[in-house]
């Protein structure tokens, strides 16, 4: 790929009443329409006997919800009702997606691309984190932002039911920075699949992390809507597992250093904090991707420090940076009130379907 086509600084076309990187990202979470979507949830049991849960949307197999122009419509996901992607025949197009911190295939975001990709016939699998689905996972461990061997089991067990699809993977924020971690990691192992496309990622977890204990958004917004949910769910797993989690240190935790610093660095294997964030940190695995990928980064974004957004050295010839000036934070809503999110959909199946 020509260097001259690794940097693109071509706009996405924010709404002009939606002025600034808090506004993109807040109104686009919050208010803007995004449809129903029919899951059928498939549970992939781990080697260590957890469970990673996937909702499969497959044209031919899983009907369309219907359509919705309410701000939010509630996603349909059977629960407990198992699925067959494997009964699928032929080579079609096909995405697992990787979800942010916190998020689901409820979020913005997933149902939004997950729609616009069924509308073109593409499979979509929306891949949880253990403890994302809606139902607690069974070890003291979670999830966290570089957990490349869910990410390998993922991607084995959709390459295994439907071994025949021409494969594409997308991860927004911290599950796009799991991605291309893993996509560095991997390398040319990894040529079985078309593509892999990071949304809003947190290239640099430190300077996130100190993104986010700065400012009155940061501080007062984003922080304790983070802090709130996951310090419910330790809540509850530290009952079943008192021993392996120091509940007080958690629930003393003010950022997010403070809490990966007291359970995810520890319960998954890290001295702390600062070496979780050092050590998993995909920007050092970019120069080490070897298929397409696309990496989009708003140079708003009110998580993401924009000096700490990679440049043309920090990449292989296979990364292409899409750094658009708006968009704020996995939000890229655009058209007239109250907006919708076809541009980043439309952006993806650009990348995927033609390579730029």
């Amino acid at each position: 790929m020509p260097l001259k086509t690794q940097l693109d600084f071509s706009a996405c076309p924010s709404p002009k009443w939606l002025p600034d990187g808090q506004s993109q990202t807040i109104f686009a979470s919050r208010f803007v329409p995004r449809p129903s979507i029919f899951y059928a949830r498939e549970r992939v049991i781990t080697t260590d006997n957890d469970f990673i849960d996937i909702d499969w949307n497959i044209p031919g197999l899983h009907p369309l919800a219907p359509e919705s122009n309410r701000p939010v419509a509630p996603a349909v996901c059977q629960k407990g009702q198992t699925t067959n992607p494997g009964s699928l025949t032929g080579a079609p197009p096909a995405l697992v997606l990787f979800h942010g911190l916190e998020g689901s295939s409820q979020s913005h975001y997933a149902r939004a691309i997950c729609h616009y990709f069924r509308q073109k016939n593409w499979v979509v699998a929306v891949a949880h984190f253990r403890g994302c689905s809606g139902e607690a996972n069974k070890l003291p461990r979670s999830y966290f932002s570089g957990d490349s061997t869910d990410i390998h089991t993922i991607f084995n067990h959709v390459r295994q039911r439907l071994p025949n699809a021409r494969w594409h993977a997308c991860g927004i924020s911290m599950g796009g920075n799991a991605l291309l971690k893993y996509a560095g990691e991997q390398q040319e192992s990894l040529s079985w699949l078309q593509a892999v496309a990071g949304i809003s990622v947190p290239l640099d977890l430190l300077a996130t992390g100190k993104q986010l204990e700065t400012g009155f958004f940061g501080r007062f917004v984003y922080t304790p809507h983070f802090l709130q949910t996951m310090k419910k769910k330790i809540r509850e797993k530290s009952r079943q597992f008192p021993d392996d989690i120091d509940i007080d240190k958690i629930q003393q935790a003010k950022t997010l250093f403070d809490f990966d610093d007291a359970y995810t660095a520890p319960v998954h294997g890290f001295k702390g904090a600062l070496d979780y964030w050092t050590r998993c940190s995909s920007k050092a695995f970019l120069k080490d991707i070897c298929i397409p990928a696309l990496v989009l980064n708003a140079r708003n974004d009110p998580f993401i420090p924009e000096n700490s957004l990679p440049g043309i050295r920090d990449i292989s010839a296979s990364v292409t940076l899409h750094l658009p000036k708006t968009g704020g934070h996995a939000g890229f809503s655009t058209g007239p009130f109250p907006s919708n999110f076809n541009w980043l959909a439309h952006r993806l199946e650009q990348f995927f379907c033609q390579g730029g």
